[in-house]
């Protein structure tokens, strides 16, 4: 396989089949292997005698190439015995507890088999109603998201995934501002992306200047009444703040609900590209852009013969997935295979772009989308058709709205996905999304420093005899080449980043993806970090008029946020306080970072009984207070990975300002059963004795005469008025330290492939 170092050791990390000692049992060709394997084994069901090694061989051939990829859970589960091929799932949340907290246990079900849910909440009746069956007072949908948000952080889907969820409340229920502020606080609801539900309705209410209804979903009664454009101008003011909510047009997901008979369309998956009705799934997949292009000469084009053919492979596959799915529910299982609903989609688009020349934020560009996708959307459903033939079509096509055409075996076809995991595999860009750095500086593990760079770029400045790391250097500083006059322009108006990019083309090229979508496109609309609340309202509208299905934007820099209230000094100058907004919102945030080692350090070396043998606690420390704590376990056993992670996290937050006291308040007491069960022990835990060992030494007279002060009681801590904030918002990876970008409400690390929703 002609594939990047990168991309193999993502899928060496994440994907391979490991043994119960975390060794990888097959290599990255077997992956493939076995996946093509499995999914062309349903071919067999329907065509009693069929070459499935020559089927297994298109596909193999399709996955090794690079030329298609399914999502995630296909590859990391087909052929095992989990076998839970979908990334999508949609549960319904009836207004019982008994319904709320089935759908938790089956979202866990789902997390756990590494899939991703979304949720609509608007069935739930507002805080304060009464609760007929107890006399009681019912606590909201925002109370209850919290609890599923629990339940989600409980669930670590078998080291692979992480648990991801999508809320969404109507518009036009009673609680509809408390959900809009309910991800105020970063550090709140952390396993969920939230959409507000609009109507057609309501935007209208907005365009006229209108007040609009709020409706008791449990009763059917009108509760109050909001101004339309205030309620917009709170989202709007929300998405700026820190991009949550974003927003869904729930009529446009009904208008192409294929089946209305089977109910309202009220969610869709994390980040917002598939609706589904309740207890549907489906499976998602993407070709790659770049391998649909061919060379003449020195320019490049579109082979439109490859990518037809590309599409029809690409279908078959995922229509077979869809046999050889083992789904976590049955309920899922039948309402998934009555309308056999498949996601084709694209990555590489940016990268594309490049190779034909063409700027992304152009007229040429939404031109060249608007033209593709259609050729995709109708090549596909050609493709979907001639499976009916054989198949037979969808159970449900004899209600659906295309009842009256041509058999279709897939109610819908195509889905834009953000791909993130599946372009670094592939080696592009990501979805439809811009190119968010051409350059970027990483550190790996003894510090040593590295460029990433482009391959793109580096091809045509190498071509021109103007690549150097020099110049690498300063595009990762600078985050663009706009403004580099040494670069020749012509390079400078293809090579645009995502920050390069008005948001007037950020949403036009959206839309002229969704214009060909079946379900809907996920993409993120990128703003500076000095944008305006106008700028994110303008955003919004245009994305309603040019048909798009929802709207996902991220403002620099939003998302780091303050765990303190800062106390403002006096005659500092007040930050910036949007109209309409309470004055306690704080000011710009500021991020921490921890200071570095010192070369040379003091500290003492403790041997603790613990309840499976000894732990031998450091704890160093210089003028500045201890810098670092570390541990080691005796020959009986113990914890050491735990107890070490303890230590190293121990060691950050120590660097980075944050008080002992606090520190040992929250590791002193921690329980250990294994101590719990040998009596006399003096600590109850790794924790515990760290926690004495870290209060042993800055109560030393030597720690003292270092130049530190001595620590209050860990008990009578409290953060000064002026302590430094803490961003709780992530911008470098925490397993490799390479940036993170934006894609549909989540953070994904293209270096090695992790990524947190929420």
């Amino acid at each position: 396989m002609e594939i990047t170092q990168n991309a193999r050791t993502v899928l060496e990390r994440r994907y391979l089949i490991r043994d119960d000692k975390g060794r990888p049992t097959e290599t990255v060709e077997e992956l493939f292997r076995r996946v093509a394997k499995a999914i062309a084994a349903p071919d067999e069901a329907y065509e009693p005698g069929v070459d499935l090694a020559a089927v297994e061989e298109e596909f193999y051939g399709l996955l090794t190439r690079l030329e298609f990829l399914p999502n995630s859970p296909t590859l990391m589960n087909a052929g095992r015995p989990l076998g839970q091929l979908s990334a999508c799932f949609v549960l319904p949340v009836a207004d019982s507890m008994e319904a709320i907290f089935e759908a938790i246990k089956q979202a866990a079900l789902i997390h756990k088999s590494g899939g991703g849910t979304g949720f609509s909440f608007s069935r739930l009746r507002p805080a304060g109603s009464t609760v007929n069956s107890t006399g009681g007072v019912a606590s909201g949908p925002v109370s209850f998201m919290r609890v599923f948000n629990m339940a989600t952080e409980a669930v670590k889907q078998g080291g692979t995934r992480r648990g991801a969820n999508m809320g969404i409340l109507r518009i036009d229920h009673p609680d509809i501002l408390t959900f809009i502020n309910c991800k105020a606080d970063n550090a709140d609801i952390t396993n969920f992306n939230i959409s507000v539900g609009i109507t057609e309705k309501f935007m209208q209410a907005v365009e006229a200047g209108e007040d609009y209804d709020l409706v008791d979903p449990s009763t059917g009664m009108v509760t109050g009444r909001l101004n339309a454009g205030e309620v917009f101008q709170k989202i709007v003011y929300a998405a700026w703040r820190n991009g949550e909510p974003g927003i869904i047009f729930l009529d446009r997901l009904n208008r192409d609900n294929v089946v209305p008979s089977q109910g309202e369309i009220e969610s869709t998956n994390p980040c917002g590209e598939q609706p589904l009705l309740p207890y549907e799934s489906c499976n998602l997949g993407s070709i790659n852009l770049v391998k649909m292009l061919k060379k003449t000469g020195e320019a490049y084009t579109v082979d439109w013969d490859k990518l037809s053919a590309t599409v029809e492979t690409a279908v078959h596959f995922l229509d077979n997935v869809i046999d050889a799915n083992k789904y976590p529910l049955e309920q899922i299982d039948f309402t998934t295979r009555q309308t056999r609903k498949v996601g084709l989609g694209v990555m590489g688009w940016a990268d594309m772009l490049l190779y034909l020349g063409i700027p992304y934020n152009s007229d040429e560009a939404v031109a060249l989308a608007d033209k593709l996708m259609g050729f995709i959307t109708t090549s596909g459903r050609a493709a979907s058709a001639r499976l009916a033939r054989v198949r037979g079509p969808f159970p449900l096509f004899g209600e659906s709205i295309y009842k009256d055409g041509e058999p279709l075996r897939n109610a819908t076809v195509t889905t834009i996905a953000p791909t993130g995991t599946l372009s670094i595999i592939a080696g592009v860009s990501s979805g439809v999304e811009p190119v968010f750095a051409y350059v970027y500086i990483r550190s790996v593990m003894d510090r040593t420093e590295m460029l990433e760079v482009s391959p793109v770029l580096r091809e045509r400045l190498e071509g021109l005899g103007l690549y150097s790391d020099e110049l690498m250097r300063r595009i990762a500083e600078e985050g663009t080449i706009a403004h580099m006059e040494e670069i020749p322009e012509d390079i400078r108006r293809v090579f645009v980043s995502a920050h390069d990019i008005s948001p007037l083309y950020h949403t036009k090229m959206q839309a002229a993806f969704q214009n060909h979508t079946d379900n809907a496109v996920s993409k993120t609309v990128n703003f500076p970090h000095d944008a305006t609340e106008e700028e994110v309202a303008e955003v919004y509208t245009l994305a309603y008029r040019l048909g798009c299905k929802g709207v996902t934007i991220y403002r620099d820099g939003s998302r780091e946020i303050q765990v303190l209230n800062l106390a403002k000094k006096e005659g500092e100058p007040e930050g910036k306080e949007p109209a309409g907004q309470p004055p306690e919102q704080p000011a710009r945030p500021l991020a921490i970072t921890p200071r570095p080692r010192p070369d040379v350090t003091k500290g003492i070396t403790e041997k603790i009984a613990i309840g499976c043998g000894n732990l031998y606690v450091t704890v160093n420390y210089d003028e500045n207070g201890i810098c670092e704590v570390f541990t080691n376990t005796g020959k009986a056993g113990g914890c050491p990975s735990q107890s070490e992670a303890t230590a190293r996290l121990v060691s950050v937050a120590l660097r980075s300002g944050l008080d002992v006291g606090t520190i040992v308040d929250q590791l002193r007491g921690i329980r250990c059963p294994s101590t719990i069960r040998q009596s006399g022990m003096k600590c109850t835990s790794c924790p515990d004795a760290i926690a004495r060992v870290i209060q042993k030494v800055v109560a030393s007279e030597e720690f003292k005469a270092a130049g530190n002060p001595p620590a209050p009681a860990a008990s009578a801590q409290a953060a000064p008025a002026e302590a430094p904030a803490v961003a709780a918002h992530i911008r470098e990876c925490p397993e490799c330290g390479a940036p993170v970008e934006h894609e549909g409400g989540c953070v994904m690390c293209r270096n090695c492939g992790y990524s947190k929703c929420g």
